[in-house]
């Protein structure tokens, strides 16, 4: 079966190294349209592509291969998009959406805790390291 240029390069993993990329290229990479890539944005507010002097969206890598993991995680492994916030560290508090993992919530009155948690914090992103 043919393969088209975007779907090759989601499935190897490549995509043209760039500084910055405009939505449209980010929607091909992808493969999803632009209004989904916009769309994403309301539904992951830890997703803010920085914004050029005309009001583009400007996406950098790391923004595109967060793209790519959260189409992944929706459209291959079937995720609903709370699974997808959960999945990334990320979970929904009264419609507000923070980091899963923060720090603010160990009481500062407990610095063995504090610690504690985030000797743990590092071994898991270590583990997904590897």
């Amino acid at each position: 079966m043919y393969k088209s240029a975007s779907e090759s390069l989601r499935s190897h993993g490549l995509f043209p190294d760039k500084l910055f990329y405009r939505i449209g290229e980010v929607s091909r990479i992808v493969g999803v349209e632009p209004y989904v890539l916009r769309y994403w944005e309301t539904e992951f507010p830890f997703l803010k592509p920085r914004k050029n002097k005309s009001g583009q969206r400007v996406y950098i890598k790391r923004d595109v291969e967060l793209l790519l993991n959260i189409r992944r995680l929706l459209y291959q492994e079937r995720y609903t998009i709370e699974g997808v916030r959960k999945r990334l560290g990320f979970v929904s508090v009264n419609a507000e959406v923070r980091p899963k993992h923060d720090l603010q919530k160990i009481e500062i009155r407990q610095p063995a805790r504090a610690i504690e948690h985030v000797k743990k914090r590092l071994r898991e992103i270590l583990s997904q390291l590897h």
